[in-house]
């Protein structure tokens, strides 16, 4: 995970990352197979968002807009974001990627949010439920003193209700 983080999927080898662990290049292929097939195990690894689609939905907004702006435990969830955006430009795990994102987090979203264009406002909140996490690992406190952060958190929570609202 760190080295795709690091170096996106171009830029990372499996004789790096046999190195990493500290094992020959072999054993990673004899497990894993391609680079592909460990990117994809390493997609498959990431952080679980099944939680954020228990509770009744009235309160989604609210919820996530707490867990964006005060979750101490973001470093799993930026790794899988910065192997996201460094790899996005590969066209060998453009199709990997797509289908992570639509098993672990896009289809789950929309069984939770059901009704009419379920898709769609899934695809509309987890955009912007990713925007506001790169925003917070850039600056954690979004240069804002705690009533700017109050304010923040309450129109956040407004427009997350609004996108996955029918």
């Amino acid at each position: 995970m760190h080295r795709f983080a690091k170096e996106g999927y171009d830029g990372a080898s499996l004789r790096e990352i046999a190195s990493d662990a500290g094992v020959d290049a072999a054993l990673v292929s004899r497990y894993f197979g391609s680079k592909e097939e460990l990117f994809v195990e390493v997609l498959n690894c990431g952080p679980d968002a099944s939680e954020l689609f228990q509770g009744e939905l009235a309160g989604f907004g609210e919820r996530v807009a707490d867990r964006l702006m005060d979750d101490p435990d973001t470093r799993d969830g930026l790794d899988q974001l910065l192997i996201m955006l460094r790899s996005a430009s590969s066209p060998a795990a453009a199709e990997p990627l797509r289908r992570s994102m639509r098993t672990w987090f896009i289809d789950p979203f929309a069984a939770y949010l059901g009704g009419p264009d379920a898709s769609v406002r899934a695809r509309l909140a987890g955009d912007l439920i990713m925007g506001v996490a790169i925003s917070r690992a850039i600056t954690p406190d979004h240069d804002l003193d705690d009533a700017g952060r109050a304010s923040l958190r309450r129109r956040l929570a407004g427009v997350i209700q609004q996108a996955v609202t029918p």
